[in-house]
């Protein structure tokens, strides 16, 4: 057997989806395989590859041992002269393995070798190319050296930025997303090292591969797709931490001495270092706003308070200083908190939820007034009109940011891309009845069918405009398309895998240059992915469920749900320990529920719900709210399902207030 190709999976079954697909037909006319390692995923990706690539030879683990532990499962199983390690989160040309293939039988001293990469908006990925990360090379990289001169043989040594991007070059290391490796280089040099459960194996085992008596190539004549964040989320702690541990041992493993220990001095301060920015970054991506709209509400009320004194009152010395350092905050604290429950910061220019949020908050203000003592309620009209000055500065405050972005005031209003469709009329027709279904708005210009003549697409353009009015029509020729972007002034593309090869799309893509947003619909699937950044999670438009119990904002309110009910218990304690039949349960479950290792409510138990998002163990469930009924597993999994397809806080407070009943007390009956 000539090729084994081996995808790590983890939770990004869309993607892998996609990559199988551009694999199998990569496959044809080669003696292989194709392994998928799926470490424990829960969207469903074991059931798509038995389903959909029953060719596909499945490991599926129950639990997550790491990249390198579930690519050597497969890689001692497999039979192939080469191997090739592959992300999920990629798409290869037809002719990438084959022309691996030429080239290592063409170079016998060649261990392994990777290709060129590019991401999701077509930018070419310097990690096609590095070298090994000794300490002047850490160095560089770390404090930022390799990106102030990207060209510098000296500085740059990480990405060779020096060598070619379209020139085969010996290299150090290959990238984990592609390693093609000889079965003989990797007979000699020996498996992945296990205790990298992610980061630096590729690095380590490249290392190898050369200490062994191999080389590694770049590879440029074939590229593919790598759509990176996707496996991983670069700009979390957790990347940060495992990406420098994993460098630690790296450096433990193969320098001695006291460069070693240098080198892994550097590397635990760079650990740091690159924690407190990161840390820093994301407390500012998260606070600018709020702090900003708090500082222009306070300015706003400091005003209004000396207008309304004077004004009304016809004395300056009105309002007593406990206004400026207790009322005006609360307010504050009240209007932004129930702005944020509404998921105003969430999503930064949906003004809705914005108004909304405060409006709210304007309530809960006016039932609060009546309980502050005298001297902490200054004036009715002091609040109503700061409400109006707090709707109006923070709808300012995102106008501005929206235009300081977008350079328009639209705000409120998604922008509609211009879209183009590069596919057979059957194709096109697809994903327009795939974008309608999930609501997305796009402003179609029409279609460019690469499997017709010019001629046929102004045949095919009447017909169809009489038809569907609204698909557009046929818009010239696919060599065009550079032409046909400029003059439509095209924002979005999305390819049509079944009519075009992809070898096409990349080719499109890095043509076509990083200003537009570009997607894939696979063949036969019900999914259009894309990425338009190598730092971004991809993008995702598909017809499956979506669940409310995923969404960050409704996650956060269910925590905030979680607390308040613990914060009600705890004071109404009194009542409840003595009276409710449900005092020990409580007792057992709020510190639990507190500290967030449990919810008051959550999914009934159920052998198969693996499919739903994941949530914490709950004290109730939907099935403590029956009322005596005893259930089918089936109509547990669909409660389940339910659950989290509507979810809502509501819903969580009817299952609290229903639970309070025994359900013995009406009797069992089946459903």
């Amino acid at each position: 057997m000539r090729l084994s190709v081996i995808i790590v999976n983890y939770n990004v079954r869309h993607f892998l989806e996609q990559a199988l697909r551009s694999v199998r037909k990569a496959m044809l006319g080669i003696d292989g395989e194709v392994w998928v390692v799926d470490n424990n995923s829960v969207d469903d990706s074991v059931r798509m590859v038995q389903e959909i690539f029953p060719e596909v030879k499945l490991i599926a683990n129950q639990h997550n041992p790491g990249f390198s532990i579930a690519n050597n499962q497969a890689i001692r199983e497999s039979t192939g002269e080469y191997v090739l390690l592959l992300n999920p989160d990629t798409l290869v040309e037809e002719d990438t393995f084959s022309k691996c293939l030429d080239f290592m039988d063409a170079h016998p001293a060649a261990g392994a070798l990777g290709v060129k990469l590019i991401d999701g908006s077509g930018k070419f990925l310097p990690e096609s190319k590095r070298g090994f990360p000794t300490p002047w090379v850490a160095f560089c990289k770390t404090v930022g050296l390799s990106s102030f001169f990207p060209k510098s043989k000296w500085f740059n040594q990480y990405y060779l930025g020096y060598l070619g991007e379209n020139e085969t070059n010996e290299i150090d290391v290959l990238v984990g997303a592609f390693m093609f490796m000889r079965r003989t280089a990797l007979d000699k040099a020996g498996l992945l090292d296990e205790a990298f459960f992610m980061y630096g194996e590729d690095i380590d085992l490249s290392y190898r591969i050369t200490q062994a008596g191999f080389k590694n190539y770049y590879f440029p004549e074939t590229k593919i797709i790598h759509y990176k964040g996707e496996s991983t989320k670069k700009g979390s702690l957790n990347y940060v931490r495992t990406f420098y541990q994993a460098m630690i041992i790296f450096a433990r493993k193969h320098f001695e001495g006291r460069s070693a220990g240098l080198f892994v001095l550097m590397l635990q301060a760079a650990i740091w270092l690159r924690a407190g920015i990161t840390l820093t970054k994301n407390f500012f991506e998260k606070i600018w706003l709020p702090a900003l709209d708090a500082i222009i509400i306070y300015i706003g009320l400091f005003f209004l308070k000396d207008f309304w004194a004077n004004y009304y009152y016809k004395d300056p010395y009105w309002f007593k200083p406990n206004v400026l350092w207790f009322n005006f905050p609360l307010y504050i604290l009240i209007w932004l908190g129930t702005a944020w429950l509404n998921g105003a910061y969430d999503q930064r220019y949906n003004l809705r939820q914005l108004v909304r949020g405060l409006g709210f908050g304007t309530l809960i203000l006016a039932a609060v007034y009546g309980f502050l003592d005298l001297d902490y309620r200054p004036s009715r009209a002091l609040v109503l009109m700061g409400a109006v000055w707090a709707v109006l500065s923070t709808v300012g405050i995102r106008a501005l940011a929206y235009f300081k972005q977008y350079r328009n005031f639209d705000i409120g209003h998604d922008k509609v891309k211009n879209l183009i469709i590069i596919g057979s009329t059957a194709e096109s027709n697809r994903v327009m009845g795939l974008l309608n279904q999930v609501g997305v708005q796009k402003n179609l210009i029409g279609y460019i069918d690469p499997t017709m003549g010019m001629g046929q697409q102004i045949e095919e353009k009447a017909a169809l405009q009489m038809q569907r009015p609204g698909l557009g029509g046929a818009l010239g020729w696919l060599d065009q398309l550079d032409e046909i972007v400029r003059i439509y002034h095209i924002e979005e593309i999305i390819f049509c895998s079944r009519d075009l090869r992809s070898q096409e799309i990349l080719s499109w893509m890095t043509r076509l240059g990083a200003g537009i947003s570009y997607k894939i619909v696979p063949e036969e699937s019900l999914s259009i992915i894309g990425s338009s950044s190598k730092n971004e999670p991809g993008e995702l438009y598909t017809i499956e469920i979506q669940y409310n119990i995923a969404q960050p904002g409704q996650r956060r309110n269910k925590r905030v749900l979680d607390v308040l009910v613990c914060v009600l218990l705890l004071l109404s304690c009194p009542i409840w320990a003595v009276f409710s039949e449900k005092r020990k349960v409580l007792l057992q479950n709020w510190l639990p529920v507190l500290f967030g290792y449990r919810h008051w409510v959550a999914y009934a138990v159920h052998p198969q719900q693996t499919m739903l998002p994941r949530l914490r163990p709950g004290v109730f469930s939907m099935l403590d709210a029956l009322d005596g009924v005893t259930p089918t597993a089936a109509t547990v999994a669909r409660l389940n399902y339910l659950y989290a397809k509507d979810w809502g806080v509501w819903r969580d407070l009817e299952i609290l207030y229903k639970s309070r009943v025994h359900k013995s007390e009406k009797g069992n009956r089946p459903v």
